[in-house]
């Protein structure tokens, strides 16, 4: 298996694309740390379906804006499952709104969950990392920090960050053996875009006239957490049937 015996801590891997990418990667052999905010009922579900497919799994609740509260969980993490192998920064929210009526609270809540808390969670994890000279780094971003999209300069802004910031991240630690890369999904199935209808003309867009699944996403995780993306570094993958062709 791809990932056999590795850890991989997964942020908000309690529903959408983290739980997929965290039962692909259980699939493969890892165990999982599943990181979440709000109700404990879907990541305890996630952590018996990760335990049924016959790896480890344990839940812990982390809000990734919290500097002290992304230390403390990921020492958690290595103190009870042992060392993080691979960190998947997947935890993102939406504040849609046109740019001359947005609130600055719904800015700033979209930057400081999107943005920096990847960057938490990438500082508390990658002292570890360059002292073993191993790790994988794979931050979700969207096709929207890549072309943009109107009412979504918040979402957009801090996808585009994450792309920018992984690739610096990619050029510091590259000679410690440790890669990070980006995926940046288009129309996925996800609760996120679950009022989005085939006629939307956004979709008809998209090359392939189909939104992609949660297991897309989930695939191309797969490949940049496992030896096969080795000599990948600072790159961003695209999941979106051409839509940012």
């Amino acid at each position: 298996m791809k990932l056999e015996n590795r850890l991989a801590l997964i942020t908000g891997a309690s529903q959408g694309l983290g739980k997929a990418i965290a039962l692909k990667f259980a699939e493969n052999g890892a165990d999982i740390a599943v990181i979440y905010v709000g109700p404990e009922e879907p990541a305890i579900e996630t952590v018996k379906e990760i335990e049924a497919l016959g790896r480890k799994a344990r839940a812990y609740c982390c809000d990734v804006r919290d500097e002290q509260g992304v230390k403390d969980t990921v020492k958690a993490v290595t103190e009870e499952m042992g060392k993080i192998d691979i960190l998947v920064n997947n935890a993102g929210v939406t504040r849609d709104g046109l740019m001359v009526k947005m609130e600055d609270a719904d800015y700033d809540m979209v930057l400081d969950i999107n943005l920096k808390g990847a960057f938490h969670m990438m500082r508390a994890c990658c002292r570890d990392f360059m002292r073993r000279r191993q790790g994988k780094i794979i931050n979700i971003s969207s096709i929207a920090g890549l072309v943009g999209n109107a009412g979504q300069v918040n979402y957009a802004a801090s996808k585009a960050g994450l792309i920018g910031m992984s690739k610096s991240v990619a050029k510091e630690l590259g000679s410690r053996g440790v890669c990070c890369n980006c995926i940046a999904p288009g129309f996925i199935e996800t609760d996120m875009t679950k009022d989005i209808k085939e006629d939307n003309p956004l979709l008809q867009q998209v090359p392939m006239k189909r939104m992609g699944k949660p297991e897309d996403v989930a695939n191309a995780a797969l490949f940049l957490a496992s030896s096969d993306s080795d000599y990948i570094n600072g790159e961003t993958i695209r999941v979106d049937g051409g839509l940012a062709t």
